[in-house]
């Protein structure tokens, strides 16, 4: 896979391909925003690394204008660690964000989780039947569960736990509601066989199941999926 990286710091672009070509990906580079641009016009591009404050024309301009046009990745580098650096990044069609200085191998960590949501997914027409948050993906056509393009197997009990709170992303749920929507029957006593199945859940879509990134407990209310981009 070809991934383009642009930054102006021309040590950084021959780190990173130095990274990048050891993992077996083919590295093209740029400068500015707008020799990224015109290289897009030559090459089939998988991803993009992109940094933002650059000459000529910056990352968050350049993202702006490859997104009108294509679907590619985008991975952006900010020497800032301010929010509000990364709310703009994500509004223009950022898919991820890393500050800088990071670790080099946490970078390609991140880009082959987007390659892979990009090769499983981003082709896909989006259908009636999917819903999304972040890397988690349901098609409820087929039943199936896509962490990161990655198909998670589910037990029937555990998939409709998670079809219910994803395709109702950031409501809350409570355990009695969890229990009489997905058995249904009415709950009593259900707290445990909840706490299991979700258990069971976090252990199958969270890198980390003790610091979830989706399914997250509100304390004293109930769970919910949490909203990603």
């Amino acid at each position: 896979m070809k991934i383009l990286v642009c930054d102006d710091d021309v040590a950084i672009v021959e780190a990173i391909e130095i990274y990048l070509k050891n993992e077996g990906y083919e590295v093209i580079k740029a400068f500015n925003g707008k020799d990224a641009i015109d290289l897009l016009e030559d090459h089939k591009v998988h991803l993009i690394i992109m940094d933002i404050m650059m000459p000529f024309m910056d990352g968050l301009t350049a993202t702006h204008k490859i997104r009108e046009k294509y679907n590619i990745p985008v991975l952006m580098l900010s020497a800032k660690a301010e929010d509000m650096d990364k709310i703009m990044g994500l509004n223009m069609g950022a898919d991820d964000y890393m500050t800088k200085p990071f670790n080099p191998l946490e970078l390609v960590a991140r880009v082959r989780s987007q390659l892979r949501r990009y090769t499983a997914l981003g082709s896909m027409a989006i259908k009636s039947s999917t819903c999304q948050s972040g890397g988690l993906m349901i098609d409820d056509d087929t039943k199936e569960v896509f962490v990161d393009g990655e198909l998670v197997k589910l037990t029937r009990i555990e998939y409709n736990i998670l079809n219910l709170l994803l395709t109702n992303a950031g409501i809350v749920f409570s355990i009695d509601q969890i229990y009489e929507r997905v058995w249904n029957e009415p709950a009593y006593q259900p707290e445990n066989t909840v706490a299991v199945h979700i258990r069971r859940i976090r252990e199958k879509i969270e890198i980390n199941p003790k610091n979830p990134k989706y399914l997250k407990v509100v304390w004293g209310v109930g769970y919910k999926i949490e909203k990603h981009l």
